[in-house]
């Protein structure tokens, strides 16, 4: 088993509690970071609880910059995890693969999982198992999380690397892509809501229904956290294998913890014991902030509208194949030339027109012309 997990830089000591938690029951699995950043400063792999880091740039991504520069951090990070299981299914000592969110711990051994495997070719993990009975828990869990963000959380996924597992992986891989985004008016959260359809098409996926994996706080009212007389963690009665800490560093997952699970002694320990787990592995560190993709290459930082405009654009991101450049012509300089024709909603008209009818950017149009070659006029 090949367990891999996604980050950016200020995210690896969770991806250290997550590994080493990992090795505590599975010494023998392999573990995978995909880092979309750049190593810190002093980073020596042989000091570190991962068997393999592998950095954007390495996972066969066309055009990779171009396509960095078009997603946030949080698309960026997901949209990676298509290709980097891609990656991985070529490799013919990784039969199987499992993802795991770096803000996750595991608790117990995850060797069901593997046997799982052994008769399905893809597992996913539903948010609810549950319905639930007030209208703040419907609005909470059933409205604002599973039906706004996907049924099934992407925290967790396990595939094997041939039959209908290489099929999910190559499917789900091209989606994320091209369409990994958070866009939910539209139907999209990230790579979450692709797998509603995917037990539609892949008839050997199986949803994991033991409430043991993926114990959250948009589910943990369902799954009292216990301990058995040989002190081994239960939810709801059953080992609990992973627990997944989403929202813990923006206090969101602190104030559903109260709201849900006030009374579960257990579960508000686990949670106090993962900020402890969490400062032994230096989170917090100044030298592991500072996103590599937040800013422009001169140190200014890049806003949504202008990641989301580059997206959306072909003819920008073939005259401005690396963005994040500020070498003239530069697509920062193209940008803010223009941005007060965006306030106007005309972010769909071809580039040359934009070009043509602003006059400081009559050079800037002449390479951009020469770069795109010959164009039809309108």
């Amino acid at each position: 088993m090949l367990v891999y997990t996604s980050v950016t830089k200020n995210y690896i000591p969770k991806a250290r509690v997550l590994a080493r938690s990992v090795k505590k029951f599975h010494p023998e699995w392999q573990f995978a970071v995909i880092l979309s950043d750049t190593l810190p400063t002093g980073f020596d792999l042989s000091g570190e609880p991962f068997d393999r880091i592998l950095t954007i740039d390495q996972l066969h991504i066309p055009d990779w910059k171009s396509w960095t520069f078009g997603h946030t951090i949080v698309e960026l990070c997901t949209a990676v995890k298509g290709p980097a299981a891609k990656l991985f299914a070529t490799e013919p000592a990784d039969e199987k693969i499992m993802y795991l969110d770096p803000d996750i711990k595991v608790f117990n051994s995850l060797s069901p999982l593997d046997e799982l495997l052994d008769h399905h070719d893809i597992l996913l993990t539903p948010h609810l198992l549950d319905t639930e009975e007030t209208l703040d828990a419907i609005l909470d869990n059933e409205i604002n999380s599973a039906l706004k963000h996907g049924s099934y959380n992407l925290g967790f996924f396990c595939a094997r690397t041939s039959g209908q597992g290489a099929d999910f992986i190559s499917w789900w891989a091209h989606r994320l892509t091209h369409f990994c985004i958070d866009d939910i008016p539209n139907g999209l959260f990230t790579d979450q809501k692709w797998c509603d359809l995917a037990p539609c098409f892949f008839d050997r996926l199986h949803i994991v229904r033991d409430r043991g994996y993926n114990v959250a706080t948009w589910n943990i009212a369902h799954r009292p956290l216990t301990r058995n007389a040989h002190c081994t963690l239960l939810a709801g009665g059953t080992p609990l294998r992973f627990y997944h800490f989403t929202g813990y560093d923006s206090g969101a997952g602190s104030g559903m913890l109260k709201k849900y699970a006030a009374d579960q002694t257990i579960a508000h320990d686990i949670w106090d014991g993962y900020l402890a787990d969490l400062k032994n592995q230096e989170h917090g560190l100044s030298a592991l902030q500072n996103w590599q993709f937040d800013k422009y290459e001169n140190g200014d930082p890049i806003r949504k509208e202008e990641r989301r405009l580059y997206r959306r654009r072909q003819d920008l991101r073939k005259a401005f194949p690396d963005p994040f450049s500020v070498q003239e012509p530069s697509y920062k300089s193209w940008y803010s030339a223009n941005e007060s024709t965006f306030a106007k909603g005309e972010y769909s008209e071809p580039i040359q027109p934009f070009l043509y009818r602003i006059k400081p950017l009559r050079k800037l149009s002449k390479s951009i012309k020469k770069r795109l070659g010959k164009r039809s006029q309108r």
